[in-house]
């Protein structure tokens, strides 16, 4: 097994982070090299790496998972809101400044390609790459210039898991809603759907192993 698979939620707290997460600790324990990677994070939540740079705790847990030490190149850029109409752009673990919405729209090709960057470095020393999207990519108002989720797929070529909340309600609504505000393209990429329900649930599986076997 090798190359890239995405995960792409139909909200934000749909289980994509636990879902990658258990990903990687399953290709891990079967021998593979995997690497997680999230394009782009917005979290006042970050971990620190061995390089001094900061990237979202999540990615930093599926490292851990993963076996493997956490980098700068698995959350190349994040988004650490100051206002409610500020961010702080971080890139590379190294904040660049603090932008306003329209402002980061217009640096969205800039950063896609640091996005791309770490991409590639990432697949030049492990098997696997699963990727964690941001959001939801049905979110219309954001889509254009999107490097978060089938933005990133459609520039690197890569299939994509969709992934609901059953406990939101509406989880069947959610999922065919997402697919329906997709392009042709766009649909083809996903492969399969999951349907994340609460860990204390998850719990009481016997045996805990299929969850991720």
């Amino acid at each position: 097994m090798t190359g890239v698979l995405m995960v792409q939620g139909t909200t934000s707290d749909a289980g994509k982070s636990f879902l990658v997460t258990a990903l990687a600790r399953a290709l891990s324990l079967r021998g593979y090299s995997v690497a997680p990677f999230k394009p782009q994070n917005m979290a006042l939540n970050s971990a620190v790496t061995a390089e001094g740079g900061e990237i979202g705790r999540a990615q930093a847990v599926q490292a851990e998972a993963a076996g493997i030490p956490p980098s700068v190149d698995m959350n190349p850029v994040l988004l650490k809101p100051s206002t409610d109409r500020k961010a702080q752009v971080i890139i590379h673990g190294q904040v660049l400044d603090n932008q306003d919405a329209a402002t980061y729209q217009d640096y969205k090709k800039h950063a896609l390609q640091a996005v791309l960057t770490s991409h590639q470095r990432l697949l030049e020393k492990h098997q696997v790459l699963l990727v964690e999207g941001a959001g939801s990519p049905a979110e219309i108002n954001l889509r254009e210039g999107d490097i978060a989720n089938m933005g990133y797929a459609e520039a690197v070529d890569c299939p994509v898991i969709l992934i609901a909340d059953i406990d939101r309600g509406g989880v069947f609504a959610h999922l065919v809603g997402t697919l329906e505000l997709l392009s042709e393209s766009e649909r083809q990429r996903v492969v399969s759907m999951a349907i994340y329900f609460d860990p204390p649930l998850a719990n009481k599986i016997d045996p805990p192993d299929a969850l991720i076997g």
